[in-house]
């Protein structure tokens, strides 16, 4: 809808243009192998000049390779990882910023909440553990970092997700960042609830993937999440959008009239116009018109070659993909421009989960750090402000006290100290017996004393385990 509507409004805006984009609609479905096939019939019986989509990157990893093939570009909104790169296949554009950036508005928050440890939560695919990296070196960088990796994979049952939890409850660390997709999300929160770890004390922070969508996910599951924080896609409030966002409404009415909920409209969704709009941009910019694909080279095709041997090339291809990365226009989600195939411009909202629906509390750009307002006045210039100063923040367990990201664990093993009960060295330990009660008592000397206060100190400093002495 939101491809289509863009193309409509663009047309509408330039009657005058002398190109029109004409849409070859493929469903993959969510499956890899169904994506190649389809992106594979586009470019041999339709000849398609670019490609919009596919929506996860691991669809998009073999496609892009085939847009590079045929030099067809391939402009993806919402393929995010970035081992997927304009460097080693020059026809993919992404128009929408890559996981990474996401890493470093979740270090400053480590920073100005003082944590200094972390567990990662992620789901069990290259869009979870690509990641990770890029954590633990923003975290590095504010003398945090990752004590455990709690790895899910993506259909796990609930008996895994509570045998994994029950694992985390014995642990010091009180901080955790989930990055996963709504699927296992959904089903995650709801067992964090259940076993009680959505409670005072506990500090979760939720990445885009799963903030950018908290609209669509079900009551039951919001409700789960209640003191959630996460890193979120900023896209600025503007007349333009909440037009469109109206329309799009009303479109949604009129085509699924069935439908008893209207669904809310995503950063994929917005981000998927902009895509649309620069492809017909750069379309009448490059003066690329319909033809067919040149022939594969006379000599390299025998007779039993394979579809992907027989694949031609686009002969606009290379004109296309020039003004696509020349593009620079505004749009929906703010300024559309492209450095080495990238999205450049991207702000992220520090969102917290209240009641049914997430708050915005504050605002990280990679030019001001972490701001407390929404908004930036051009000539102000903020660096990384307290937690105190952002909007008001409810933590799990209805806390307004920032979590202090790690508790002594009550269910370890206790460590024992032994005292001899016998004579001798009463200059350092003394044991009697009260003459009353007939209670054991011990005396220690000063200096022992101080033997002693220097192993509490070091072993509590150290933070591994906890002493307690029993006599």
């Amino acid at each position: 809808m939101c491809i289509s509507m863009a193309l409509e409004d663009f047309y509408k805006d330039h009657p005058n243009f002398t190109t029109r984009l004409t849409i070859s609609w493929r469903d993959s479905g969510g499956d890899v192998v169904k994506a190649a096939s389809a992106a594979l019939d586009l470019m041999k019986k339709v000849q398609v000049q670019a490609i919009i989509g596919p929506q996860t990157s691991a669809e998009a990893d073999f496609i892009v390779n085939l847009g590079s093939k045929a030099q067809v570009p391939i402009l993806s909104f919402s393929a995010t990882s970035p081992s997927l790169s304009s460097a080693h296949t020059p026809y993919f554009i992404r128009a929408t910023p890559n996981y990474s950036t996401q890493a470093k508005p979740i270090a400053t928050l480590f920073k100005v909440c003082r944590w200094r440890r972390a567990v990662a939560i992620y789901e069990d695919t290259a869009y979870g553990t690509g990641f990770i990296p890029y954590l633990t070196d923003a975290l590095q960088e504010v003398d945090s970092q990752l004590q455990y990796r709690c790895v899910l994979p993506p259909s796990a049952p609930e008996g895994l997700i509570r045998e994994e939890l029950f694992k985390l409850m014995t642990m010091q660390t009180r901080v955790f960042v989930v990055h996963m997709r709504y699927p296992l999300a959904s089903k995650f929160f709801l067992q964090v609830q259940q076993i009680g770890m959505m409670s005072r004390g506990y500090a979760w922070i939720i990445t885009d993937g799963i903030a950018g969508i908290l609209d669509s996910l079900d009551p039951a599951v919001i409700d789960s999440m209640q003191g959630v924080i996460g890193v979120k896609s900023h896209v600025a409030n503007s007349y333009r959008l909440a037009n469109f966002t109206t329309r799009w409404r009303r479109r949604f009415r009129q085509e699924y009239p069935d439908e008893l909920h209207i669904p809310s409209l995503t950063i994929f969704g917005i981000r998927a116009y902009d895509a649309a709009w620069a492809l017909a941009l750069a379309a009448e910019k490059s003066g690329s018109q319909a033809v067919s694909f040149l022939p594969p080279i006379a000599g390299k095709v025998t007779g039993n070659s394979t579809d992907l041997a027989a694949l031609g090339t686009s002969s606009s291809g290379q004109r296309l993909l020039r003004s696509i990365l020349a593009t620079n226009f505004e749009g929906l989600t703010g300024n559309i421009e492209f450095v080495n195939g990238e999205l450049q411009a991207y702000t992220f909202q520090i969102i917290n989960v209240i009641g049914n629906q997430a708050t915005e509390v504050g605002l990280w750009s990679s030019k001001f750090g972490l701001s407390p307002h929404i908004e930036i006045p051009n000539d102000e210039e903020v660096l990384d402000v307290h937690v105190d100063e952002l909007g008001p923040v409810i933590w799990p367990g209805r806390s307004t006290a920032v979590p202090q990201g790690w508790v002594v664990p009550t269910n370890q093993k206790k460590w024992r100290i032994g005292v001899p009960f016998k004579t001798g060295f009463t200059e350092f330990v003394k044991v009697e017996r009260d003459p009353i009660n007939r209670r054991l008592t011990m005396g220690m000397e000063e200096a022992l004393g101080h033997i002693m206060s220097w192993w509490i100190k070091f072993f509590m400093g150290y933070g591994s385990k906890c002493l307690y002495f029993l006599v």
